[in-house]
């Protein structure tokens, strides 16, 4: 639409954005449904009032006069089809000011003269992070809106600033950089005052931002803009006492002075008591402050104007109530006789009401126009899109694989039965075969059914999602809530990967549907019955199962990694031997072990030699009799962990196989970390002697059985004894080895005496109010990061506290915040604040005990220790942006292994060294029967579980798994009568409103799977400290 030229819109006949748009041409996706309902019209006479938008093209509005200016309001949003609307506001000149257009009044109060007035959608409330804007669409506006305070000389910062943020909004435009292209371009607009001068410097930045989309480069123009400091504010002109003249602002942060463009003070809403007016005065109570001796309680400025006061202190009420409440503030009572002070309050969500209204709500996603960009998508390559939230938004990027490119007509048969969002942590990662045609169309539940539109924000219950909220703008092209099922025994692929790209998020996925799984009936109950009950036959068909995963993690490396790393001449000679000739014998040695257990479960249910089979109704000679021959391989054993070491001094001298183990880390084979799987012989250990306990506990001692378990027990427990130290040590040391992986900043994390005690997140405050940091916990530092907007998903680092000398205090009514406390070192101090109380009790407790421990290392030793870490303060805009343009260091073939703090991150929780080796230490897998919460049938999926999550596979045949669920965060309990479950030894999984279903065989197996997540759900009450003179749980 040319600017200027006005339509009528019409509230019913109107076209949807889609149908306007054309969905052909999709450039970007908003999530507002368009069969969407503007809102209720009051009757009366209507009046046409025209809005200009942020693209400069007007759209004119016929409404009720008796409307209110919420109806004009809604009427906006639902035009450009908009979610998160409430960052927004119309605005109109009143008096030769512009005034906020107020929700609560009627229209005709408000506008003397509505046909003539022009109103403008503007931002309103600018949040201190982007990350913080939950769709695309969002963004986009927002981005138009720094373009437009920068072309008018709102937004004033540094030459360089300027040209690195007109450089983004260029690459947005135009695309990649050519140099008379760009020239031509820049030559016939103009994006900021004197742009000339800088013209050469913008193209100098524009030509870095090669392969960055629109949306890519809306969130980098966010990311500068929001580090200046006149990001977001109107200067409203005002006098001290003095007569010096000055500005007054409003941030999310509270109310700022400014002189010219400089700011010269801010009152954070924690220290103002009051914000008032009387005349032309604009008053400011402050709190008392105990540290100032000379403390004035009232600040007082002169503003030219009543009306100047008025305006001023409505938006300062609004600020504060969108980004410090919780929710909508209520209506006070109206007075019976006498009224005192102004009635206005703040109308609409708070940013938290709006942040969880999108998380907990499902959008249809539909194309929205780019006005002013030329540039066109390739339909194979994934566009950084809307809703990075993932929250409760079931929808999934959806790509091929590399070489293949998916088709925007599938056949109406091939559907997906479930939709998630591609930074939704609860969801279910899918990984498997690209062979899957996409159908970009909505579909319906039914599997096999045709294509049919969904009815406007209706959530879809069957579908894997979380409510969490995630920091990455990117999203498949294909984003729209596409939909289908399984093509026979296929498995499916939804992770396409560009090279270029930011993957979307690792932690999402749809679990298989029911149309292609095997569903179970009576007869299969029926069958079952027929295989021995006894609580002796479940222990072993467990050993049975785990001893299949152990086989195939084993083949890991002792195959996938020999092909892929091993054969290549980066990787030296002397760690080929110590990881192959380790793996290679155990491998075999293991194999037959398998097939005698196999051999014995199959004797011991009567599927052959039914004849005899009571005499094989036993497990222990079979495990005495492999643990004995393990026993000349336990030096093998002892030289795992020396692996791990080789292994990491190769990858650091050698570029090359360092590139080689991260690509094969991203392959589907590799569903956990390398590292892990070079522990896992010593991990198995530990399987097998709790396997063994279990069988002693059983057994009577008159058992024929018996004697041959205690045996056994007694040989793995004489080789874990003398594996113990090197278990805890290479446990440690995987753990820092998985933690320099996550994060940026650090030149060495694994320095002699160092320990991980704990990772989760905190809210930091800080001027901008409080933020939510990334915390690592070691017992000699504390870092506290962000998550960066990285390839990898990587957390960088900004600060760090060594705990030598520092105290620990709770602050919970020093500053109003819940389950705050304040960290005070020698230094710094920091006041951060836990999700609940029990998260502040585990990190008081931990900290207090990593102080304790830093107490006993001298200062020196302390600093050498930190010394590792570099000292990462808060970059420049133009230095941070500049650092971040040549994007990823690599192509990446997959998505790689899901990292514990990114999952910690969107669940808001923490981990301690104690929980991750409980999740080791209880490891699980077998066949599970699982039903989503809305569905009738129950799949048949072979589950693993490790590392805090529940892997998913057809059967234990497959090389990979299709699809995985973190279970941090999530609760494990058993349905209630109401559910109408009636089924035995069901278990239900839930993360707010995610209800998944599972139904084992046996009471056993119930037991077994619930204990098994309980440890990865529940954390422990305290932190192992490896320095601490207690077991391990080794």
């Amino acid at each position: 639409m040319v600017a200027g030229q006005s339509t009528m819109v019409e509230p019913k006949p109107r076209a949807s954005a889609a149908q306007r748009l054309e969905a052909q041409e999709t450039l970007g996706i908003s999530t507002l449904d368009p069969g969407h309902r503007p809102p209720t019209m009051p009757p009366g006479r209507h009046v046409t009032i025209k809005v200009r938008m942020l693209d400069d093209t007007e759209e004119v509005f016929d409404i009720s006069q008796r409307a209110s200016g919420k109806v004009l309001f809604d009427l906006v949003c639902t035009h450009l089809n908009l979610v998160e609307g409430d960052y927004f506001g119309l605005e109109y000149q009143h008096h030769k000011m512009m005034v906020w257009l107020d929700l609560l009044k009627p229209i005709v109060k408000q506008l003397r003269r509505p046909k003539h007035t022009v109103l403008r959608f503007v931002v309103k409330f600018f949040p201190p992070d982007h990350a913080q804007l939950l769709e695309e669409l969002t963004r986009y506006l927002f981005a138009l809106q720094i373009k437009h305070d920068l072309a008018c000389g709102r937004l004033t910062c540094n030459d360089s600033s300027a040209a690195l943020l007109v450089s983004h909004i260029i690459q947005s435009e135009i695309g990649d950089f050519e140099e008379s292209q760009s020239r031509q371009h820049l030559l016939n607009n103009s994006y900021i005052p004197d742009q000339m001068a800088l013209m050469d410097k913008i193209m100098e930045f524009h030509s870095k931002n090669g392969g960055q989309t629109p949306a890519e480069s809306d969130y980098q123009l966010l990311e500068v803009a929001r580090r200046l400091e006149l990001y977001g504010v109107r200067l409203h002109p005002a006098k001290d006492r003095e007569g010096s003249k000055l500005s007054l602002a409003v941030a999310h942060t509270g109310v700022l002075v400014f002189q010219g463009h400089t700011k010269i003070s801010a009152f954070n809403w924690s220290k103002v008591r009051k914000l008032s007016f009387k005349r032309k005065r604009f008053l400011i109570k402050l709190r008392p402050d105990l540290n100032q001796s000379s403390y004035q309680d009232t600040l007082e400025f002169l503003m030219s104007s009543r009306d100047c006061c008025k305006v001023f202190w409505k938006i300062c009420v609004e600020y504060h109530a969108f980004f410090r409440l919780f929710e909508e503030p209520k209506a006070r009572p109206k007075p019976v006789l006498f009224t005192r002070g102004s009635s206005f309050r703040f109308s609409g969500r708070t940013q938290k009401q709006v942040i969880d209204y999108v998380k907990d709500s499902e959008f249809k996603k539909i194309p929205f126009e780019r006005k002013h960009s030329r540039v066109q998508h390739s339909r194979s390559r994934p566009s950084p899109l809307s809703s990075p939230h993932a929250p409760k938004v079931p929808k999934e990027s959806v790509s091929g694989a590399p070489g293949d490119r998916a088709e925007m007509d599938s056949p109406p048969h091939c559907h997906w039965k479930e939709s998630v969002n591609a930074e939704d942590p609860s969801a279910l990662r899918i990984k498997g075969s690209p062979s899957i045609q996409r159908n970009v169309g909505h579909s319906e539940d039914r599997p096999g059914s045709g294509a049919e539109p969904g009815p406007a924000r209706q959530p879809h219950p069957d579908h894997l999602n979380t409510g969490v909220v995630s920091n990455s703008p990117h999203l498949s092209a294909f984003s729209v809530n596409s939909q289908g099922v399984v093509n026979g025994q296929k498995p499916v692929e939804l992770c396409g990967h560009s090279p270029d790209v930011r993957q979307p998020s690792p932690l999402t996925s749809p679990l298989l549907n029911d149309a292609g799984s095997v569903r179970t009936d009576d007869e299969d109950e029926v069958r079952r019955k027929r295989f021995p009950t006894d609580k002796a036959y479940f222990i072993a068909k467990e050993l049975l199962t785990t001893e299949r995963t152990y086989l195939k993690d084993l083949e890991v490396v002792t195959v996938s990694f020999q092909d892929s790393v091993g054969k290549d001449e980066a990787m030296p000679d002397s760690l080929k031997s110590t990881i192959f000739t380790n793996f290679d014998p155990l491998y075999k040695f293991q194999s037959g072990f398998l097939r005698e257990v196999e051999q014995r479960l199959a004797l011991w249910e009567g599927c052959s030699n039914a004849h005899i089979k009571g005499d094989y109704q036993r497990i222990g000679d079979v495990m005495l009799k492999h643990l004995q021959g393990l026993k000349p391989l336990t030096a093998h054993l002892q030289k795992h962990s020396e692996a791990l070491v080789e292994l990491e001094k190769a990858c650091r001298g050698s570029r090359r196989l360092e590139v080689l183990v991260r690509d094969f880390e991203l392959q589907k084979v590799c569903y956990i970390p390398l590292n892990v799987f070079i522990l896992r012989p010593l991990h198995r250990l530990m399987h097998y002697k709790q396997i063994l306990e279990r069988l002693c506990k059983h057994y009577p001692p008159a058992h024929v059985d018996f004697r041959d378990c205690r045996a056994a027990l007694a040989d793995v427990s004489e080789v874990v004894s003398q594996l113990h130290g090197s278990m805890i040590k290479m446990e440690n040391f995987q753990k820092l080895l998985e933690l320099m992986k996550d994060l940026i900043g650090i030149d060495n994390l694994v320095t002699p005496g160092r320990e991980f005690l704990r990772l989760g997140c905190l809210s930091k405050l800080s001027g901008k109010g409080l933020q939510q940091r990334m915390f690592f916990l070691f017992n000699d530092v504390l870092l506290y990061t962000s998550r960066g907007m990285t390839a990898t998903n990587q957390f960088k680092v900004h600060g760090q506290l060594p705990l030598y000398g520092m105290t620990i205090r709770e602050s919970e009514d020093e500053w109003g915040v819940p389950h705050a406390f304040t960290l005070v070192g020698q230094r710094q101090s920091v006041v951060v604040a836990a999700s609940s109380l029990s998260e502040m009790e585990k990190w008081m407790e931990d900290i207090n005990m990593a102080i304790v421990l830093a107490e006993t290392i001298n200062g020196p030793t302390s600093d050498r220790l930190a010394s590792s870490l570099t000292d990462n303060k808060e970059p420049s805009p133009v230095s941070d942006s500049e650092a971040s343009l040549s994007g990823p260091s690599g192509p990446s073939s997959g998505q790689g292994p899901v990292p514990l703090s990114l999952i910690c991150w969107h669940r808001v929780h923490s981990l301690s060294f104690s929980d991750s080796c409980r999740s080791l230490e209880n490891q699980l897998s077998g066949n599970l029967l699982r039903k989503f919460k809305n569905s009738n049938g129950w799949q048949k999926l072979w589950v693993v579980f490790t590392n805090f999550s529940l892997f998913f596979y057809k059967t234990h045949e497959d090389d990979y798994p299709l699809a995985s669920l973190p279970l941090l965060g999530y609760s494990v309990t058993i349905p209630t009568e109401s559910e109408n479950i009636h089924k035995d030894y069901v278990f239900k999984l839930h993360f707010k409103s995610h209800v998944y279903y599972f139904r084992s065989e046996s009471e056993y197996n119930f037991e077994r799977w619930m204990e098994v997540i309980r440890s990865a759900t529940v954390s422990a009450s305290h932190t192992r400290i490896l320095s601490r003179k207690e077991s391990h749980p080794y």
